[in-house]
């Protein structure tokens, strides 16, 4: 798995005593995204798709609406202790007559792989609007086909099957049929990566997918969705009090607790045929 997974000893105990062992963990780096050469914003993500992140992220941020927003994306010369590059720093290229942000969306502070939203200049920021109504989606789903979904992603999940030290967000099709999943040691990291695969195979708005996300539902993760254009948004756990708000004023239907078949509905049931 390369630099996706690293190796480190470990001291195990259980009840029959100790032994020492090596153990593998999933890998977190800081990946240094750049706009037209000036940076943007550090995250904390475990490499893989670094593209699709740049995309999502840039996406989610309201930089950019489609891939053809984006002129060129090339890794920069991050070198590491070796001499060897990292592949930990972006750089963006946005295309002709597409505006730069300015300080809009940069980040004053190292984005960590628990928070998306940690170093916005502004909480006036945080409040993106997405350009696309989501009334206009007429996707519904069976909560059959939902309580699929969660296993189905899970099943998907190659590293966190190795480390068990992974977030995952998978779109899928209103039948259950996944069309792509990203994992990351940051749940907005991963959503990043997905909606960020969406925004290059145009895909976008995803009107008639659904987003399913390993953890909680933040308010961020709720953002994401809405921007993109995901009408539903389900989580394996509890979302935000803000998450629900979000989801009641953009008309987005909002599933927590989504295991086995049980699941609580916080927001647009209408999507959902029982």
């Amino acid at each position: 798995m390369g630099r996706v997974t690293a190796r480190r000893p470990v001291l195990r105990i259980t009840a029959d005593g100790t032994r020492r062992r090596p153990d593998t963990l999933a890998v977190e780096e800081p990946l240094e995204i750049r706009l037209g050469g000036h940076p943007l914003t550090v995250t904390m993500r475990t490499p893989g798709n670094d593209v699709d992140l740049a995309h999502g992220f840039l996406l989610a941020e309201g930089i950019i609406e489609s891939a053809r927003d984006v002129s060129t994306v090339r890794y920069c010369d991050g070198v590491g202790e070796d001499g060897a590059n990292t592949y930990n720093v972006l750089d963006v290229e946005l295309a002709a007559g597409v505006p730069d942000p300015g300080n809009r969306g940069r980040r004053e502070f190292l984005t960590t792989s628990a928070c998306g939203v940690c170093g916005k200049a502004s909480l006036d920021e945080v409040a993106v609007r997405s350009r696309f109504s989501l009334s206009d989606s007429s996707l519904e789903a069976t909560a059959t086909a939902l309580s699929s979904m969660p296993s189905t992603l899970r099943r998907s999940q190659r590293v966190f099957a190795a480390t068990g030290g992974l977030h995952a967000a998978g779109l899928f099709t209103a039948d259950g049929a996944l069309l792509a999943v990203r994992e990351d040691v940051g749940r907005h990291n991963a959503v990043d990566k997905v909606l960020g695969w969406a925004l290059t195979e145009n895909r976008i708005p995803l009107t008639d997918a659904i987003l399913i996300v390993s953890g909680r539902a933040s308010f961020e993760l709720a953002q994401k969705a809405t921007v993109a254009g995901v009408p539903l948004l389900g989580a394996v756990s509890a979302p935000s009090s803000l998450a629900v708000d979000l989801a009641r004023d953009r008309d987005m239907t909002l599933v927590g607790f989504l295991r086995g078949e049980t699941m609580n509905v916080y927001a647009g049931e209408h999507r959902i045929k029982i």
